[in-house]
């Protein structure tokens, strides 16, 4: 009788813990929301009150837990069956089978409509078949195993009257989870190799050269170079970026003296372009989501991407039914606070469109340029001349 009391006194305690947590929980979301109420324009909580939430998540599942398990203790001391926690299990496991499925669809039909429209490269064409090719394999793959994986556990539950059957080896089982494995993933390995491989071509066609295009990536802008008429950039030098040589060419090289400096990127369809992918300070990366593009950004480590427009800038509007649709370039690393400054603007247009546009850009040896120029060059043939004097 006393233990009896005992055990009631436990739940009684336990039951007031619970009631205690779940109400201090209910008076602190209605304060932060109180809080949240008074200023405007804040819709978010602190870090410190979803830990603080976690951890008296935590408690009262503990002591719900050890609740349920004085419960059961008090039914086993008075000969009555406890807890049947085999059965609870399986049916726990059901559920979460039947809401983790209808969570997938879910997900699928709400977010699935928010994928990217169609590639508008070639290559992204694809990019985009191998990605659809591997997701339908897994996901079919995943759903199989997780519905055998849970009905099991389910059908299969502890039962006194029936025992395991223990299978310590089955040859036929080993070669059919093996081999069959093994040949989906050498046929995606092999089509992404040659996807890969055809992607990161370098190789140039004869008769058809791409347009060079240097994009240099700083914190937090880009900046956009074009080939002059001989579609050959001039080459650069960190330790020449100074006043309005940003980027640091080098005039000895006479390819850099057509070279064009342009604010917006600019691409003519259906042609091959080879970005010249550069970065003067941290890492930074050359992300088009739309042409399926991305590539580092590496300081002292020039990269380069080659892709070929598909679609116009106008057929995408009309694509997507945005008249106010943009083309963007973005910076896909995190490289200081204004990262999300790092975006241009990037236009499709025809070839006769990009003929007119690139006449129209300035070069980059400005008139402000080679004034600087020729002051730096007075400047050095003064320092020199004045080493010489002290000399003699």
């Amino acid at each position: 009788m006393a233990f009896k009391q005992i055990i009631d006194s436990k739940k009684v305690t336990a039951l007031l813990a619970v009631f205690m947590l779940v109400g201090t929980n209910t008076l602190m979301a209605q304060a932060t929301a109180a809080a949240q109420a008074e200023k405007p324009g804040v819709n978010w909580l602190s870090v410190g009150f979803y830990v603080l939430l976690f951890f008296i998540a935590c408690i009262s599942i503990a002591v719900i837990g050890k609740v349920l398990k004085v419960y059961d203790l008090s039914q086993q001391i008075q000969g009555k069956k406890g807890i049947q926690w085999n059965n609870i299990m399986a049916i726990i496991c059901l559920v979460f089978l039947v809401f983790g499925l209808a969570g997938a669809y879910w997900d699928f039909t709400e977010h699935g409509t928010k994928t990217l429209p169609a590639a508008a490269s070639e290559h992204g064409v694809k990019i985009d078949a191998m990605f659809f090719t591997t997701s339908i394999i897994t996901m079919f793959v995943a759903v199989v195993t997780q519905i055998l994986l849970f009905t099991f556990l389910f059908r299969y539950k502890h039962s006194d009257k029936r025992r395991a059957y223990y299978l310590p080896h089955n040859n036929t089982i080993e070669k059919v989870w093996t081999i069959i494995p093994a040949i989906v993933l050498t046929v995606l390995v092999i089509f992404g190799f040659f996807t890969w491989q055809e992607v990161e071509n370098s190789a140039e066609v004869a008769g058809k050269p791409s347009i060079n295009i240097d994009i240099t990536g700083k914190q937090f802008s880009w900046d956009i170079r074009y080939a002059g008429t001989d579609n050959v950039l001039g080459k650069k030098n960190f330790k020449l970026i100074v006043g309005s040589n940003k980027l640091g060419l080098d005039f000895k090289d006479k390819n850099g003296l057509d070279d064009l400096l342009a604010d917006t990127l600019v691409l003519p369809v259906n042609k091959t372009i080879r970005l010249n992918i550069f970065a003067q300070d941290v890492i930074h990366s050359v992300y088009m989501p739309h042409f399926r593009v991305q590539q580092n950004a590496v300081p002292g480590l020039p990269t380069f991407f080659k892709f070929k427009p598909t679609l116009t800038t106008e057929q995408m509007r009309a694509k997507t039914e945005n008249p106010e649709f943009e083309y963007t370039l973005y910076c896909n690393k995190i490289c200081g606070a204004s990262h999300y400054n790092m975006q241009k603007v990037v236009r499709v247009v025809t070839e006769g469109e990009y003929n007119q546009w690139i006449t129209k850009q300035k070069l980059y040896l400005s008139p402000q340029l080679r004034t600087e120029l020729k002051m730096a060059s007075a400047d050095q043939n003064q320092g020199i001349t004045q080493k010489l004097a002290l000399n003699n």
